[in-house]
């Protein structure tokens, strides 16, 4: 069954994967999520970022357990597979209901696609994108009430490959506008042309003009990625692209760790979504075909059995587990900031800057206080002035959105640090208590996919607790050439972002986690050392470890991994030789 099931996802792109039309919120005062330039909002006006996974419902109709189990793996937004029965059986308006229901008791957020029109014009057998929105008119009983907790996906991957872009445009616009004319006012979502892989660009240029089809305003959009996306350059610049291009929301609908035997970039399509602050949704929790079996996350659709694809995504590093936020409609701590930022995002700005001034000059005494952001264990880092989510960078300085320090579990969050005195916990600091449903850190744990820099990445950290305050003499600081932009090496960690001597700074293993031609640069040069501190280097009294064509100083207390003396980071010789 699961093989004749998803044997349509072998072609050349990945068909299994829930598209999801976006409810939209009438007028100015709306009921459920609503769209504000690049952000998504929820029903509170609250940044919503999607952290989850892709569930094949209409294939698999007696597994609803999944959206419990899913939801247990710290998930906050589950897409799920619906057929409007062109295709395959259709899900009937009370599935939907029922499906529904079980999200909203798992407290996830549901976003509906239909699947029937994959791969049009195309795939001979797929349906349309009309049929699609047809269905939804269909069920509106299932809808209306429920846009707080539901966003409609119009159709899966409705434009295939060598079609026009005004067969994109044209047949998403009419769509928009039969749904909006019924009366669904629900955020809409709009998957790429190109199996969703949108390799033509065709979404990447004619987004806005589907946009403009919805009266409510209230539209995003969706790019699965796959073997299309390779590398951390592709993927990064189709998001930045799309996001400073067209200035609406764009989450990764759908992606994996591969594709039928070729390499997807997933640790990459992770960091990029959480750099941006965009939502991503892995496929898929159970059922690929043959072809695409490495797809599953779980085997069987047993939560305790995670594959290693599974493992990676829940719990690896910018998983699901260390960056889902639950949305505020179902008790979430509500971001300051945002309550109110609905009208657009330069206005949260600015309502988020006066905040922040009011709140300095409470707490000064004696001296000029900022509001900055304590992420985690982390020193203190700048909060940007022109946007509420995800990272920025400002000033010459990397930045986190005011929105996104609040959200992290923990009792970090938004504090006040005056010069010349204490630092207090600003009035806002108190959302970081977020009820999210992300684990603690079990991230650094993960089975990740990464290449051969996440071994060192993982030695270094137990070594980065003591190697920081070790001390001794000479050679120069370090900068990080990150994916093309220099930032410092922190002093004081090694791992993460951190903010040192008025200026954000990478972590050394960061650094060199990265794929591509990134690195550490600058310091000492020379030929490496074979295994102790006391070899010669014409750079300084300490040896050099030549990293993978990149020439670091040899740590003289640090055994293993990486640490940080005489004011740089260095790497341990037992670990420059075990490359």
């Amino acid at each position: 069954m699961v093989n004749t099931i998803l044997s349509h996802a072998g072609r050349w792109l990945v068909r299994g994967g829930i598209s999801l039309a976006l409810a939209a919120v009438a007028a100015q005062s709306w009921a459920g999520f609503s769209v504000s330039g690049t952000r998504l909002l929820d029903g509170n006006g609250n940044n919503f970022i999607m952290r989850g996974a892709n569930h094949a419902h209409t294939w698999f109709t007696s597994e609803t357990s999944s959206i419990a189990n899913i939801a247990n793996l710290g998930a906050n937004t589950i897409r799920v597979v619906l057929s409007d029965g062109y295709r395959w059986n259709r899900n009937s308006a009370a599935d939907v209901a029922n499906i529904i229901s079980l999200c909203k008791a798992n407290q996830v957020i549901c976003v509906l696609e239909v699947h029937d029109a994959t791969g049009g014009g195309e795939e001979s057998a797929a349906g349309t994108i009309a049929h699609a929105a047809d269905y939804w008119v269909d069920i509106a009983s299932a809808l209306i009430g429920q846009e707080d907790y539901v966003i409609i996906n119009i159709a899966n991957e409705p434009i295939g490959n060598g079609q026009t872009a005004a067969k994109w445009i044209n047949e998403h616009r009419a769509a928009i506008q039969t749904i909006r004319a019924a009366g669904l006012t629900h955020t809409l979502l709009v998957d790429a042309s190109n199996w969703g892989q949108d390799w033509e660009e065709v979404m990447l240029a004619h987004a806005s003009e589907v946009a403009t089809a919805d009266s409510l305003a209230n539209t995003m959009f969706s790019v699965h990625m796959y073997q299309v996306y390779q590398t951390r350059a592709k993927i990064e610049n189709y998001v930045s692209t799309f996001l400073s291009d067209h200035n609406l929301p764009l989450i990764i609908g759908e992606f994996g760790a591969d594709h039928q035997g070729e390499f997807v970039d997933a640790d990459s399509i992770l960091a990029v979504a959480e750099q941006y602050g965009i939502g991503y949704l892995g496929w898929s929790w159970s059922g690929n075909g043959s072809c695409c079996t490495t797809l599953d996350m779980s085997n069987n659709f047993n939560p305790n059995s995670l594959t290693t694809w599974g493992d990676r995504l829940f719990n690896g590093v910018n998983g699901v587990a260390a960056t889902a936020v639950k949305a505020t409609v179902y008790g979430g701590s509500s971001s300051t900031s945002s309550t109110s930022s609905s009208s657009s995002s330069s206005s949260s700005n600015s309502s988020s800057s006066s905040s922040s001034s009011s709140s300095s000059s409470s707490s000064s005494s004696g001296g000029s206080c900022v509001d900055m952001c304590q992420w985690y264990q982390d020193a203190p880092r700048p909060l940007c002035v022109n946007q509420d989510s995800g990272w920025g960078w400002e000033n010459s300085m990397s930045c986190i959105g005011r929105n996104t320090c609040e959200s992290q579990s923990g009792s970090g969050g938004v504090i006040n640090v005056c010069t010349g005195g204490s630092s207090s916990s600003s009035s806002s600091s108190s959302s970081s208590s977020s009820s999210s449903s992300s684990n603690s850190s079990s991230s650094s744990s993960s089975s990740s996919s990464s290449n051969s820099s996440s071994s060192s990445s993982s030695s270094s950290s137990s070594s980065s607790s003591s190697s920081s305050s070790s001390s001794s003499s000479g050679g120069a600081g370090l900068q990080c050439n990150w994916y093309g932009t220099l930032y410092p090496v922190c002093a004081n960690q090694n791992s993460g972002w951190g903010y040192e001597n008025n200026a954000s700074c990478i972590g050394a293993t960061t650094c060199e986690s990265q794929s591509g031609n990134g690195g550490i640069v600058g310091g000492s040069s020379t030929s490496s050392s074979s295994s102790s501190s006391s070899s010669s280097s014409t750079g300084g009294s300490a040896g050099v470890c030549n990293w993978y064509g990149t020439n670091f100083p040899l740590c003289t207390q640090t055994t293993v991994g990486w640490g940080y003396e005489n004011n740089q980071s260095c790497i341990a010789p037992s670990t420059c030789n075990s490359q």
